[in-house]
C-alpha cells in the first residue's frame, strides 16, 4: 500500500519515533491484557482493593495505547495491534493462568510494570532529539506508570 499519511519529521526522525511508539503500543496492550488477566482471577484477603486497583490499570494503558496508536499514525507510521504481533513483541512479563493469590498478583503487576516502564525510559531516551513531541508523550505515560508502580508496592511494603 501507498504512504496515504505524511509525516512533518523526515525520514530518519519518522522511523525513530514509530518504532518507539509501535513497541510502546504492544506493550501497552500487553499490560492492559495482563491487567484484566489478573483482574478476572484475583483471589485472597485483599481481593476487592486488588480488583479495583487492576480497573484503574487497565483503564490509565487502554488510554495510554490509543494515544500513542494516534501519535504514531500522526507521524505517519502505521500501529500494530494484531494479537499475533503483541504475543511476539511485547517486552511485558506475561502473567500465569488460573487464581491467584492478591500477593501473587501484585507481584506479578509490579514485575510487568517495572519491563513495560524500563521500555519507555529506554525510548524516552531514543526519541529524545528524533522527536520530542513523542518523547514528551512517553514521559507523560512512564510519570504515570511509575505512580501506580509505587503504589501497587505499597500494597505489600513492610517496614
Amino acid at each position: 500500500m501507498s504512504q496515504p499519511i505524511t509525516s512533518t519529521l523526515d525520514a530518519e526522525q519518522q522511523k525513530i519515533a514509530g518504532e518507539a511508539l509501535r513497541a510502546t503500543v504492544i506493550d501497552l496492550i500487553d499490560l492492559s491484557l495482563i491487567a484484566k488477566q489478573a483482574h478476572w482471577n484475583v483471589i485472597g484477603r485483599n481481593f476487592r482493593s486488588v480488583h479495583l486497583a487492576l480497573d484503574e490499570l487497565v483503564t490509565a494503558a487502554r488510554d495510554f495505547t490509543d494515544a500513542a496508536a494516534e501519535r504514531a499514525t500522526a507521524v505517519g507510521v502505521s500501529p500494530d495491534g494484531r494479537a499475533a504481533t503483541v504475543a511476539k513483541e511485547t517486552g511485558a512479563l506475561g502473567f500465569p493462568d488460573g487464581w491467584q493469590q492478591d500477593t501473587a498478583v501484585i507481584d506479578g503487576i509490579v514485575g510487568n510494570l517495572t519491563a513495560v516502564i524500563k521500555g519507555l525510559r529506554e525510548r524516552i531516551e531514543a526519541t529524545e532529539k528524533a522527536d520530542p513531541v513523542t518523547q514528551d508523550l512517553l514521559i507523560g505515560f512512564a510519570a504515570r506508570l511509575e505512580q501506580l508502580h509505587w503504589m501497587w508496592q505499597a500494597q505489600v511494603a513492610t517496614d
